[in-house]
């Protein structure tokens, strides 16, 4: 059998996301790429281990690399830092079709608009993607409705935007480095999802695809 994609070499991988069987070159190369790969998938699982085994380092024209992250913003903030986690995640689930780049460009722009608030200046410029701006909004409507809560109970600090700046440019930072950089990456969803094992909004449907 030839493979479908490249109608070259000998088909001999069964894709679940092309419900055929293709060539191992064209499930190399396309993986993640061109094909919107199933997160079951048993190559790409094995391809993702490899990955594990060989973590990327991040460039250093990274964008927000140059923030100085405080440990104790992060350690005094987790409750907070895992409801924003979860946020992302929810949406994802809501939304099949985004990947890594989408949740990074998001988070990248609400972090740049905190990041104009800690120098007084408030300048918002949410992603002109739909994916990356729908979920901009999410976080905002997430981070409005947490401070009126806390501003709701007395005995409670202020949410601070010097915090919120600094947990979205940590989950930001772990974004990057859980993705691979493929463009329907969706490594750092699946890591969010993980997270939160009992929750029934971030449950995936059964694969209904047999493999041969």
């Amino acid at each position: 059998m030839t493979c479908p994609i490249c109608e070259k070499r000998k088909a001999a991988r069964f894709c679940p996301a092309k419900g055929e069987t293709i060539c191992a070159v064209c499930c190399g190369t396309g993986r993640e790429v061109t094909i919107d790969c199933t997160p079951d998938c048993p190559h790409l699982i094995a391809a993702h281990r490899y990955e594990d085994e060989h973590p990327r380092s991040l460039p250093r024209d990274t964008p927000l690399l140059d923030v100085n992250l405080p440990s104790d913003a992060i350690h005094t903030q987790q409750q907070l830092m895992a409801a924003l986690a979860f946020t992302i995640a929810k949406f994802c689930a809501t939304q099949r079709d985004a990947t890594d780049p989408d949740v990074l460009a998001g988070m990248r722009a609400l972090a740049e608009t905190y990041k104009t608030l800690r120098s007084g200046i408030y300048y918002e410029k949410p992603p002109s993607a739909r994916l990356p701006r729908e979920l901009y909004a999410a976080l905002t409507t997430f981070i409005a409705e947490a401070k009126q809560q806390q501003a709701e109970h007395s005995n409670s600090s202020a949410l601070k935007d010097a915090d919120i700046f600094y947990l979205l440019v940590f989950l930001y930072r772990m974004g990057l480095l859980r993705t691979n950089g493929r463009p329907r990456s969706r490594r750092y969803i699946e890591f969010l999802r993980s997270q939160f094992p009992e929750a029934q909004e971030l449950k995936r449907e059964e694969s209904r695809i047999i493999v041969p």
